[in-house]
């Protein structure tokens, strides 16, 4: 029940950017990147972990790891857009600029530190 209730919620939020977007482009897109389905996540991992600092540490730092690669994808989407270049173009090249560079670094941070994450991973 909790799952189909952050489910609904999340498709509630998708749903409302994309409508706004329809009448207010930039609106919709603000919208859509704006930290509110960071803050959703937050709220839905403390709710599940109550407590666990390290667990809403190691959540925002991969969050703050996202917002380069974000910038990147935004700005090469905008710029193919400007240039009129169709959609599965635009995103090949979106995807395709580096902006998931981070990701590799981001994850082997994580590995060979003895600090325990602290929270049951098989209620993930």
């Amino acid at each position: 029940m909790q799952s189909a209730i952050k489910l609904i919620i999340s498709l509630l939020i998708i749903l409302t950017a994309t409508q706004v977007g329809r009448k207010l482009p930039s609106s919709g897109g603000l919208i859509a990147t704006m930290p509110l389905t960071g803050v959703i996540v937050l709220v839905w991992l403390y709710a599940d972990h109550p407590g666990n600092s390290h667990l809403m540490q190691e959540y925002t730092r991969g969050a703050l790891w996202g917002i380069g690669p974000s910038i990147l994808f935004f700005l090469v989407a905008y710029l193919c857009f400007r240039a009129q270049i169709s959609l599965p173009v635009t995103l090949l090249a979106s995807f395709g600029s580096g902006s998931w560079g981070p990701l590799p670094t981001s994850i082997s941070w994580g590995r060979g530190k003895k600090k325990s994450l602290k929270y049951d991973r098989k209620s993930v």
